[in-house]
């Protein structure tokens, strides 16, 4: 079962959907990936366009990279009321668990930037042991 993630700021809607890569892993080598597919829709009356990025990635440990970049997967998308882009990227990690978040910045077309936020979604492979208390 996929998991999916959501949150929405002024009308544009973030959703993550992430998996484990089991098929590009190797965990006897503390080499874990994941995929996450992002859907930004523009549910407000504005035009926005997406113009960088910051992500925070938080392995296990607590170890926390931030990466920070002008678009996405190479683009900078404009998006009318109602469009929505929908991208495939990649997060590699060296423990079988952690965490990602981050934002958007978002232009409207009267120049205005905000925001947007990108839920915290959960990167869990079945290497991971848990336990309820």
């Amino acid at each position: 079962m996929m998991t999916q993630y959501s949150a929405t700021t002024r009308g544009v809607r973030i959703q993550v959907t992430p998996v484990f890569l089991d098929d590009q892993s190797d965990p006897e080598e503390n080499d874990f990936m994941w995929a996450y597919t992002v859907e930004i829709a523009n549910l407000s009356e504005q035009t926005v366009q997406l113009t960088a990025r910051t992500w925070k990635i938080i392995d296990h440990h607590g170890v926390t990279q931030v990466v920070q970049g002008p678009g996405v997967v190479g683009e900078q998308p404009i998006l009318r009321e109602g469009d929505s882009f929908t991208y495939t990227s990649g997060c590699p990690l060296s423990t079988p668990s952690g965490l990602m978040m981050g934002s958007y910045l978002m232009q409207t077309d009267n120049g205005e930037t905000f925001e947007a936020q990108v839920p915290a979604f959960s990167l869990d492979s079945p290497f991971e042991s848990r336990r309820l208390n």
